[in-house]
């Protein structure tokens, strides 16, 4: 009986590495939110702590401080899902039926549930997606006949149960896909009420993966102005940077990524090969080797430098914060104004003169490619009558190795910049656009 059964899965397996490239809308996790530019800001700055904490989680997938959700259905009939997109994750879950709220954290829409779809088909643990699943525990939970089991490990809990075959609905497109069916979870108290998770990571298993062409983009649309609008990402096919019309707005600039540690979770980090920063036109006296990765234990890398679509600020290693910060101040000469949030940003001017005063970023690396950040990138309004620079000090955010000497790119600074993963080519590309017309 177990033979038939995975040579369905197998094929529908196929049929989703062969599919076409998708669009799906993204919407930022404080959208529908009613809350100051204040609240916003603190927000933010909390997932922001709890994302690089999560970097020690002892299974290469994380919960925690993500940004976006999208949204789709999975199933004949279709069943409405939401869940959060993540670049450091590798797979793609949802908690189901019968996930009460004794094992399972709180979501916004009905679980989903596998005996009301017609196009659902268990994988049995045996076979080779099952194999593909080790990274988060794919084993045999009983006899070598039974369902594949899955357990992840997350920074703030677990979540448990077996991995399924499943028609999602991506808008107009429907693609098949191996996926986790969660009926156990200590999470608590959930996320924003997603009720799962789309993995976009190096795995087997990323939804990224499973559809082929090894590449996705995304482009992230201001979100103090219109914060409302959704966001477009792109993946397999459809991933590229030729959308033309009025959407463009700078040259692309591509850079090489660094070789990740094989060591979880570290292997599944996208690392870049920054070198330095200019402020204006004053190039940072920052030492060559603040942004070089190194083992500092077996199993366990410090330092290097990270893009995290889920992490909300950037986060400098010190030494390179201190650099930035003292060169900002002395630009801005006397328009610094006191903080009103100190115990998260330091630097602040009047909103008014954000545009006007405060000096762009550029972000340099090996090779000669060169990311531009317009201040809007990298100051956030705080208040009505305050803005401030939301680069952080990673030393200061989390205090404990190895992310405090880790340089983390957040989503914020990435606003209306189309960013292009191509995994098969081995390297990531940015453009300036207005991502609202994308």
């Amino acid at each position: 009986m177990t033979r038939p059964v995975f040579l369905v899965v197998l094929s529908l397996w196929t049929l989703a590495t062969c599919a076409g490239g998708l669009r799906l809308e993204l919407r930022h996790v404080d959208a529908k939110a009613n809350i100051t530019m204040a609240e916003r800001i603190r927000r933010a700055g909390e997932r922001t702590h709890r994302r690089v904490a999560s970097v020690l989680a002892v299974a290469p997938v994380y919960w925690g401080g993500t940004e976006y959700v999208a949204e789709y259905s999975i199933g004949d009939p279709p069943q409405p899902t939401e869940a959060v997109v993540d670049t450091r994750s590798d797979l793609v879950w949802t908690q189901c039926t019968p996930c009460n709220s004794s094992y399972c954290f709180p979501q916004k829409l009905p679980q989903y549930n596998l005996s009301r779809s017609r196009t659902a088909h268990p994988v049995p643990c045996n076979g080779t997606l099952c194999a593909a699943a080790h990274e988060v525990g794919g084993r045999c939970s009983g006899d070598k006949k039974g369902a594949c089991a899955i357990r992840a490990r997350y920074d703030v809990g677990d979540v448990g149960g077996f991995l399924g075959v499943e028609e999602f609905t991506f808008g107009s497109e429907k693609v098949t896909v191996a996926f986790g069916l969660i009926t156990t979870s200590d999470i608590d108290p959930g996320f924003n009420g997603a009720s799962g998770l789309v993995g976009l990571g190096r795995g087997a298993l990323s939804l990224v993966s499973q559809l082929g062409g090894g590449k996705f983009s995304y482009c992230f649309t201001p979100y103090f102005k219109g914060h409302l609008n959704t966001s477009p990402l792109f993946v397999g096919s459809s991933a590229n940077m030729s959308g033309g019309g009025n959407n463009t707005r700078g040259v692309i600039t591509t850079v090489p990524f660094v070789a990740s540690p094989k060591d979880e979770p570290f292997n599944i980090l996208y690392y870049l090969p920054l070198v330095g920063m200019t402020v204006g036109e004053a190039r940072l006296a920052i030492p060559s080797t603040a942004f070089d990765m190194r083992q500092v234990a077996p199993g366990m890398w410090a330092g290097g430098a990270i893009i995290d679509s889920g992490s909300p600020f950037t986060l400098l290693v010190d030494v390179a914060y201190e650099a930035l910060k003292q060169e900002v101040a002395r630009q801005l000469h006397g328009s610094l104004v006191p903080s009103p949030a100190p115990e998260l940003v330091e630097l602040c001017v009047a909103s008014g003169d954000v545009g006007r005063l405060v000096p762009p970023l550029v972000l340099h690396f090996s090779g000669g490619g060169d990311l531009a950040v317009q201040a809007e990138n990298y100051w956030a309004p705080v208040d009505q009558e305050t803005a401030c620079m939301v680069v952080l000090s990673a030393a200061r955010v989390n205090l404990t190795m190895p992310m405090n000497e880790t340089t983390v790119i957040g989503n914020y600074m990435q606003q209306n910049v189309h960013v292009l993963y191509d995994l098969g080519n081995g390297h990531i590309s940015f453009q300036p656009a207005d991502c609202n017309s994308i």
